[in-house]
């Protein structure tokens, strides 16, 4: 059976949303780039700097917006309504701020406006753009990598997506602000050139690609106050084949974000970031263990949280898609009510990191600064819960249909499982602090445990193990604290973490995502495997719709309407491939001919040269031929039948074709290889080979539906107890599954 025939679920799953992508021609992109020579230079770099100000601009709104309706769920100012609790009570302690009124009835009203704050997000999504729900990251790297993505990053889709992340942040949900941020930055950097610079780059992909990958070092730039962590985002994650003018166009484009962020100062106290921090203290060699136990855990979570949210996501794409807006309501209520009453989930998680990050003084009035050890074993307690909580808040939040990120709250979850970490020593330090353990220690009373930096690393091991990045985290926790002797513990940290998922894990979760929802995408950061049936003509269209040298145009009408091919390879009669023919110019081209009436249903299209020894014009007079051998691409990319996939696959990667066409021993035209088919075949083979026994598999599969069915009852008989919900949107599953 061939291979592209086959029925096994796992590799149907896999190329489930191909056809949603269109795949980007890189050399006919690269060729209309170069033809734009007027002063290209300048109108790049300005439109670069525009990208980052529009970027600036909306981060800095954003954060002030998120402060306000974070501080209205809990009061407000009587001074001016507008402003939020730090504003209002600016240069004044919390506890004796006369000006700041906290709500009468402060439970239910808390969690009133973090329903009514998710509500009006999911509404809008679901309304005016359902691709502003969720990350974006998956889809952004997929459209770098070479797949084009209609109307993910149109400006109804950064409007919807900048509008709604506030209030999805500051309704308490367990998701983040940064990943979405990398979606609303790579909007601006799709739309700002097509919209202020549309006479030097609309319709030129190979610019819109530099772009947007610009713009994502820009968005993680101003969602951590990182730009040199932003511009190793780019490279490290987003980027598929970075060039060195990659590079500086990210920098370039992250500089101008965060200096416009910087300007507007939203916070009003210099930072960029509410958890920028910045230590004193320095750390010993007897920590290094307690480092290497942070990156374990950072790995750990990584894996389990990941595993478990694909899980989810399964769940939610089979019975909770017709009722997105319900899913986030009960979402948020849930939230908010498990995390009302403990302080570490309490507040805007980047509050929370602010506080757990934080370097104890001896004038210090946190609640985490304390001398009582039963105290602190409450303390250790209660962030243990909050880790648990916020864990699997994390992986049933992440997905569901409003714009949601994961970075910000696995990196609190590890803030507050390390921060537990740092008051176990300190408890351990106060009750053995003759021990030999602690000799290093200095002896002038000072302190020798940095809690804090126990937080920062655990939010590092977090972040590193959900993404799978390694050097950007470094440089991105660097930034916020500008501490360069805690370089060395973030990197021992991380590397456990790496080496914890490299061996155990799948990958980052936006990596994860895209093999989950069956998106097309080339890594060419990682080694593929073909196994022995790695020859090019395994993977191969055969299929191939071709043109003739010569056909009627009636018969070239129903070719273009039975299709809808980007391309068509152009065959003479022994089968010998004279070139490529783009449909796009292939239309406008007929379209011409038709606006000047030189084109019938009788008419012969000949895509040879008219010479006087070419039998196929000799017996035709001129009026009823047209000539569109100018069309053909005589050049295109071909390789042999027995060409490793390993090279053809480079080809792609480096030189980045549509297709390239495959000829035999002879030089005929035996098929044709584009990116889907290389991934669709490797695709396969994991299917086969890697998949665990057909009927076993299919047991499993039965399993976890038979699981998430009962769920789904379980769920439908809550429903239809609570009042005013309509039954008829809940309905049982009748299922023929029987235990």
């Amino acid at each position: 059976m061939y291979w592209k025939n086959s029925e096994n679920s796992r590799y149907l799953r896999s190329i489930a949303r191909f056809d949603q992508f269109d795949t980007i021609d890189w050399i006919n992109e690269t060729l209309k780039s170069n033809q734009h020579h007027f002063s290209s230079w300048i109108v790049d770099w300005l439109c670069l700097a525009s990208i980052g100000v529009f970027v600036g601009i909306i981060a800095g709104c954003l954060n002030i917006i998120t402060e306000w309706l974070s501080s209205i769920k809990n009061g407000y100012c009587s001074t001016s309504w507008y402003l939020n609790r730090e504003f209002c009570c600016m240069g004044l302690s919390h506890d004796d701020c006369p000006y700041w009124n906290p709500w009468p009835v402060s439970y239910l009203l808390y969690i009133g406006w973090s329903v009514l704050f998710a509500s009006i997000g999911a509404i809008l999504v679901k309304t005016y753009s359902k691709t502003a729900a969720g990350s974006g990251i998956s889809e952004i790297k997929i459209i770098v990598s070479g797949f084009d993505f209609k109307a993910f990053l149109n400006q109804a889709t950064l409007f919807i997506k900048s509008l709604t992340l506030p209030l999805v942040i500051a309704s308490g949900l367990s998701v983040g602000k940064e990943g979405p941020s990398v979606h609303y930055a790579a909007c601006v950097g799709s739309v700002v050139p097509s919209v202020l610079f549309y006479k030097y780059f609309n319709g030129l992909a190979f610019n819109r690609r530099h772009f947007i990958t610009a713009a994502t070092a820009a968005g993680v730039g101003v969602a951590f106050g990182s730009p040199i962590g932003g511009v190793l985002f780019a490279i490290e994650e987003i980027s598929n084949f970075p060039l060195l003018s990659t590079f500086w166009k990210c920098y370039f484009c992250a500089l101008c974000a965060t200096a416009t962020l910087a300007s507007i100062d939203p916070f009003r106290n210099g930072q960029l970031v509410l958890f920028q921090i910045t230590y004193n203290q320095t750390w010993y060699s007897f920590e290094i263990p307690v480092f290497m136990l942070l990156g374990l855990f950072g790995g750990l979570y990584g894996i389990v949280v990941s595993k478990l949210n694909i899980k989810v996501v399964h769940f939610r794409n089979r019975f909770l898609v017709p009722h997105a807006i319900k899913e986030v309501v009960y979402l948020t209520l849930l939230t908010s009510l498990i995390c009302y009453n403990n302080v570490f989930l309490k507040d805007e998680m980047t509050k929370t990191m602010q506080l757990l990050f934080k370097e104890c003084s001896p004038d210090s009035t946190s609640l985490l600064c304390t001398n009582d050890n039963s105290h602190k074993s409450w303390l250790v307690l209660s962030l243990l819960v909050a880790t648990l909580i916020r864990s699997v808040l994390v992986i049933i939040s992440y997905g569901c249909k409003v714009p949601a990120g994961i970075f910000v709250p696995s990196m609190a979850v590890g803030a507050t499982f390390g921060r537990s970490v740092g008051l176990v020593m300190e408890i351990l330090y106060a009750t053995r602090e003759t021990s030999w353990l602690f000799a290093s220690c200095p002896k002038d009373g000072s302190s020798c445990i940095t809690g804090g930096s126990y937080a920062l690393i655990g939010a590092a091991s977090a972040l590193s193990g959900i993404t799978h990045l390694t050097v950007t985290v470094v440089i991105v926790m660097f930034e916020l604290t500008g501490a360069v002797n805690y370089i060395i513990p973030t990197m021992i940290a991380i590397a456990v973490t790496k080496t914890i998922n490299d061996r155990y894990g799948a990958g980052g979760i936006a990596d994860q995502m895209i093999k989950f929802n069956g998106m097309p995408f080339i890594d060419s950061k990682e080694e593929h495997e073909f196994y022995q049936d790695n020859a090019t003509h395994k993977a191969m269209t055969l299929e191939t719709v071709y043109f003739p040298l010569r056909l009627s145009y009636h018969d070239l009408e129903v070719i273009l309407a039975d299709t809808d091919y980007r391309a068509y390879p152009v065959l003479d009669q022994e089968g010998f491939c004279l070139g490529l023919v783009q449909r796009e110019q292939l239309v406008a081209e007929i379209g011409r001919l038709k606006a000047q009436d030189r084109l019938h249903l009788e008419t012969v299209c000949i895509f040879c040269e008219d010479s006087p020894t070419n039998p196929f014009t000799d017996d035709l007079q001129e009026s009823e031929t047209c000539y569109l051998d100018l069309l053909i691409k005589r050049d295109p990319v071909s390789v042999m039948t027995s060409t490793p996939l390993e090279i053809s696959l480079d080809i792609f990667v480096k030189l980045g074709p549509r297709l390239i066409l495959v000829k035999d021993n002879v030089g005929k035209l035996a098929g044709l290889l584009s990116r889907k088919d290389i991934i669709k075949y490797e695709n396969y083979l994991h299917s086969t080979i890697h998949s665990i026994d057909e009927d076993e598999r299919i047991l499993v599969e039965e399993e976890q539906n038979f699981i998430e069915d009962r769920v789904w009852s379980f769920f439908c008989l809550i429903g239809s107890k609570i009042p005013k919900i309509g039954r008829k949107a809940y309905e049982p599953l009748e299922t023929s599954d029987t235990r």
